[in-house]
């Protein structure tokens, strides 16, 4: 290329370049009436730009030339404008932090009585006249709680009488709420009723609140029956809520109260729902008040209300209630009454074991959580989902299961159902109850599927056997057979006892603990049952060769010679009181064990067995009904009784 066409070029160039900015850019000018222009907008005009003079950032520093600052000198001055924030923006911000120094002190452990008593004493007179305005402090909140549990009674008397006048406001504040639990639990007894006198009217608004709440179900906890009964009567009607005569009342069912006053049964129900609904919805459900309220509802509710509490409740919600007593029922009721077209059932049993933690072992262990296990293995036909995340959740803790008070009910209630030697009249009465509208739609769907296919019979035979058959209830029902079970019981057992391998783990674990389970109190009982074969001699057909084993195991532990008087550092086997009833039981039931027993632990050694809890072993060998056994026992053992070394204590005679 020639040295003009560059010379072109470069000109070319320069001339773009030289063009102004409004003619590169395609964007159109700025109005002159825009509000950012410093020639129509005043106060732009006279701002001043921010830092120095020229625009530039302001240095740290009292002169206005610019100072730098070491790392640590800037956390110095950061550090003092936060606090001079807080102390903006927290009135008491000072108090608060004397009164953390003062807390750190008294809350060791190591520190003397009257030491404590005199911070204490610092900590509430710098308090005085402010508790209720710092009792909402993260940090305040803590040191009210060490003052409470610490103080004398005086000084708990003077906290009582400044935080009483904002109880409600403070019961829905996150921090302050653990002061007022701390208060109850120290008021005394006109202090406590004058606190839950003063929740009246709010106790339906409190329950929906994720904190008030909690203060609530403390003070239904510590109150006496009057006292829940007022709270809870609130929460039935609004005439309870308006008259507190009428909330006096002995009755303390909602339909004996509904009978008694005279009430509106829709009124009731409309009442009720609209406090269960928004607690169902927020899954505000681990309080006993609300496990109770809850419970009652059911009573009265109509069937689509009391479908609703089970759909709602059905899941991970049910588990957080289980370890209470209306709890449990509530779970019990959810399975008697689960559709199975939402899978309902599935939903509860699933929510016992989730990818993170299981639950079914807790839930086992537990008073109440227990009997819910017990009314699954008695109601649920889907025994392979039982089997899946229930049973096999036992087996891996079987030991301790059996040798625990509560953890040995659902084994009993597999091996011997609704026994009232393993269950007490409470118990089994929970098992029982239904809810009185889904038991009626159960009913009536019974009859309609009973009736004759050739539809003979008239509608006014339909409707006198109907009212023949359902009758008005009361309550709760008891002693309702309910459809949503179609498997036979015996069925139901065989599938997760023995088809599960769930038998045949125990029984290796009644072998390989024997004489520890037979001397515990609790464990004797799922002992005899296996040993036995369970119910209806379940185990029997099937594992007859596992239980001689475990007969050799005792009949083993039995036949270990009797320590001397001074070597004894624990009872022999056929000596200990637990041990030798449950071994006697086995002796008159189980004529198999019988035998074993005799001959390898108690022939030619009778006469040295003869006095003590053992006697009752000895003599149940003439007592039982199986021929061969007692007269295997009667040669050796008559010359006993004969001389008078032996007595028979006839509580079971032979035919």
């Amino acid at each position: 290329m020639s040295s003009k066409g560059l010379k072109s070029t470069k000109r070319k160039d320069n001339e773009s370049s030289e063009k102004p900015d409004a003619l590169k850019s395609k964007k159109p000018k700025l109005s002159p009436s825009n509000p950012t222009d410093k020639k129509h907008n005043p106060t732009i005009q006279n701002q001043k730009p921010v830092g120095g003079q020229h625009g530039k950032p302001k240095a740290f520093g009292n002169n206005d030339k610019s100072v730098t600052l070491s790392k640590k000198e800037r956390r110095v001055q950061a550090k003092e404008l936060t606090e001079a924030r807080k102390k903006r923006r927290k009135p008491h911000y000072t108090l608060e932090q004397e009164l953390a120094t003062l807390w750190e002190k008294m809350r060791r452990r190591d520190i003397g009585k009257e030491d404590r008593l005199k911070l204490i004493s610092e900590a509430l007179q710098k308090m005085k006249g402010k508790m209720h305005e710092i009792a909402g402090s993260h940090v305040s909140s803590r040191v009210l709680q060490t003052c409470l549990k610490y103080c004398s009674q005086d000084e708990k008397e003077v906290v009582f009488k400044e935080l009483h006048p904002h109880f409600l406001s403070l019961a829905s504040n996150t921090y302050a709420v653990h002061v007022l639990q701390k208060m109850l639990d120290g008021a005394s007894k006109q202090q406590l009723s004058s606190c839950i006198s003063s929740l009246r009217g709010h106790v339906a608004s409190l329950l929906r609140h994720m904190v008030g709440s909690v203060v609530v179900d403390h003070a239904y906890h510590l109150g006496n029956a009057a006292q829940k009964q007022e709270l809870l009567g609130e929460l039935y009607s609004t005439e309870l809520q308006l008259f507190k005569d009428l909330n006096s009342t002995s009755e303390k069912r909602v339909v004996d109260i509904i009978a008694k006053l005279g009430l509106q049964k829709g009124s009731v129900i409309r009442h009720m729902t609209a406090i269960v609904q928004p607690i169902l919805e927020k899954g505000i459900v681990d309080h006993n008040i609300t496990h109770k309220l809850l419970i009652e509802y059911m009573t009265v509710a109509d069937k689509t209300s009391a479908a609703f509490v089970i759909q709602q409740l059905s899941g991970p919600l049910l588990i957080r209630m289980v370890h209470t007593r209306d709890g449990s029922r509530l779970a019990m009721l959810c399975v008697k009454h689960g559709s199975a077209k939402v899978d309902e059932r599935k939903k509860l049993i699933k929510a016992m074991k989730t990818e993170k933690e299981s639950h079914v072992g807790s839930i086992a262990s537990d008073q109440y959580g227990s009997m819910v296990l017990a009314c699954i293995f008695s109601i649920v036909d889907d025994t392979k989902l039982v089997t899946k995340i229930i049973v096999r959740e036992l087996e891996a803790n079987l030991k301790d299961l059996v040798m625990g008070k509560n953890g040995r009910r659902p084994l009993l209630q597999l091996l011997h159902p609704n026994s009232s030697r393993y269950f007490s009249r409470d118990d089994l009465a929970s098992l029982d109850l239904s809810v009185p509208s889904l038991c009626l739609m159960d009913k009536s769907e019974t009859l309609s599927e009973t009736k004759d296919s050739d539809g003979k019979e008239s509608a006014e035979e339909e409707k006198d056997e109907q009212e023949d058959t359902v009758t008005e209830q009361s309550g709760l029902e008891e002693n309702v057979t309910i459809a949503g079970s179609k498997k036979d019981p015996l069925l139901r057992r065989q599938e997760l006892l023995v088809k599960s391998g769930l038998a045949e783990r125990l029984i290796d674990v009644c072998v390989e603990n024997a004489e520890e389970f037979l001397k515990s109190n609790f464990a004797k009982e799922v002992m005899y049952e296996v040993a036995v074969g369970g119910c209806d001699g379940i185990l029997l057909p099937t594992l007859s060769e596992n239980l001689r084993e475990l007969y050799q195991a005792i009949a083993s532990v039995a036949a270990e010679p009797k320590p001397e008087e001074s070597e004894k550092s624990s009872q022999h086997i056929l000596e200990d009181f637990h041990s030798s009833r449950t071994i006697r039981r086995l002796v008159l039931d189980s004529p198999t064990f019988a035998s074993i027993l005799f001959k390898k632990a108690l022939s030619g050694k009778c006469r040295s067995w003869a006095q003590g809890h053992c006697s009752r072993i000895l003599s149940a060998f003439l007592e039982t009904q199986d021929v061969q056994v007692r007269e295997m026992a009667k040669e050796e053992l008559q010359v006993l009784v004969d001389e008078g070394a032996l007595k028979i204590t006839g509580t079971k005679k032979p035919e």
